[in-house]
């Protein structure tokens, strides 16, 4: 089985995997030394009665409604292409933000048109992987070789279109989906030709087992990672204190760099709040948990306290004196913090929702649900109608009737096709009716992008008002 790199790209509805959907996907198959093997993958996705995007992601993509009309697919047969090239055995699924943003769109999307929606990622050799984490460490530990943009304020900016025009990588149009893959594979080059080392080792990464390596409780490490701010490099000298109680695959770690008070002297009640509570919004003298999850399953950076050279140590401020202290601290007095891990991590952090198509991770699906799922996923119109499925799942019935509304309307009878009617009607005018936009949240947002816009940004709006109009007619006329 040969290894190859699918790197991809969506431009969307908005910034909510949720509940937005993907308007293009973009992708390109590399081997591992980054050569381009195949043709590039470029598909659009109509969009459904009941979604309207948020105009801001209309003027940033310049999609139209017409570009949607002409050249896009039904959402199943657009996730069936991009599933096959995730899916292919001895694929690592890449991207630029794509664990946070691009992989999670594709879970929902998938998980939506009744494919197992974390396969993908693990089966028949396959991986995934996240360039923009490489790009962080490369800056906090190997910035040599690479220049490093400043926005306004002068902080690194590690936005993918900064980086490319600071590095003389040629982008084409910033958020066009095709653009923005080659822009991706492009700095990957970069980074593996000046920090080589450091590429693979983060590569290797994407393998659990080989995160696992790196990890001893109660033992400090570097770690890199967004939660860190970018005036600290985004890298924390962290101690993992323990696994998290119903997650395997997550370490509960202690940011060394932060104060011990609030875990050594709180309640494990107020841990959590506080947890949970935005630094801004914390109390005048309140300190923050150093608490934070590091999921092994998620590519993380870690890595020994060696990699850290004197010079690193000074420009990134370091005190690892403090922090080996701090460490000293913890396992002398694990008495007092370890009961309270158990606490503070007892309940999900997913908040409950109504709409069954924002309930992924509420649960797996049984075998025979799965099973089933299959036999939706290649039956044609008539039998989805005649099927008497009998899901034990009860978020399934309910996302079959939205599939077959979405992707095959023919299989509607007259009174589905009223429900289907008032559902749209319902989602585009109740904001808690779980659709991304609602017609009145659309039009407050309009009014808000279009001075903003320029002349062919304000063509797109415009386009995209017309549309609005035509289903404001529709469903209220």
């Amino acid at each position: 089985m040969s290894s190859s790199i699918f790197w991809y790209d969506y431009e969307s509805t908005g910034i909510n995997p949720r509940n937005d959907r993907p308007l293009q996907v973009a992708g390109i198959r590399t081997d591992e030394e980054l050569n381009e093997i195949g043709e590039p993958l470029n598909l659009y996705s109509r969009l459904s009665a009941d979604i309207l995007p948020h105009p801001a992601a209309c003027r940033i993509t310049g999609i139209t409604p017409q570009v949607l009309q002409e050249k896009g697919l039904s959402e199943a047969e657009f996730m069936a292409r991009i599933h096959a090239e995730l899916a292919l055995p001895g694929t690592c699924g890449a991207g630029y933000n794509s664990l946070r943003f691009d992989d999670e769109m594709t879970r929902y999307s998938l998980y939506r048109n009744f494919y197992d929606p974390y396969a993908r990622e693990w089966q028949n050799g396959n991986s995934r992987w996240d360039l923009i984490d490489l790009l962080r460490t490369a800056y906090a530990l190997r910035p040599e070789g690479i220049e490093w943009p400043r926005d306004e304020e002068g902080r690194v900016s590690l936005k993918l279109e900064k980086l490319t025009v600071a590095n003389g990588i040629e982008h084409g149009q910033a958020h066009d989906a095709l653009s923005d893959v080659r822009a991706t594979i492009a700095l990957a080059r970069l980074v593996r030709e000046r920090q080589p080392k450091l590429y693979d080792y983060l590569f290797q990464l994407r393998s659990k087992h080989k995160v696992m390596e790196q990890i001893r409780l109660l033992q400090p490490l570097v770690h890199v990672s967004g939660r860190f701010a970018g005036q600290r490099s985004y890298l924390a000298v962290v101690l993992p204190l323990a696994w998290h109680p119903r997650n395997r695959n997550a370490l509960i770690v202690c940011d060394l760099q932060a104060q011990m008070q609030p875990l050594l002297e709180l309640d494990a009640q107020t841990l959590r709040e506080r947890l949970y509570t935005r630094r801004e919004h914390l109390g005048e003298g309140e300190l923050p948990v150093p608490l934070k999850l590091l999921h092994i399953n998620k590519c993380p950076v870690v890595a020994p306290l060696n990699v850290l050279r004197a010079q690193d140590i000074a420009r990134l401020q370091l005190n690892l004196q403090e922090c080996q202290a701090r460490a000293k601290l913890l396992n002398d007095t694990s008495a007092q913090w370890q009961p309270k891990l158990a606490d503070i991590y007892a309940e999900e952090e997913f908040a409950a929702v109504a709409d069954p198509e924002q309930q992924l991770y509420a649960g797996f699906l049984g075998e025979r649900d799965r099973r089933l799922c299959e036999q939706v996923r290649q039956a044609s119109a008539q039998q989805l109608a005649q099927g008497n499925w009998g899901f034990s799942d009860e978020r399934l019935p309910e996302l079959l009737f939205r599939y077959r509304a979405r992707n095959f309307p023919e299989s509607l009878d007259s009174n589905e096709v009223a429900r289907w009617e008032s559902f749209c009607e319902e989602r585009l005018s109740n904001s808690a009716a779980g659709a991304p936009n609602t017609l009145a949240q659309f039009a407050e947002a309009l009014a808000q992008e279009l001075p903003r816009a320029n002349a062919a940004e304000q063509q797109v709006l415009q386009q995209w008002q017309d549309y609005v109009q035509m289903l404001r007619d529709m469903w209220q006329g």
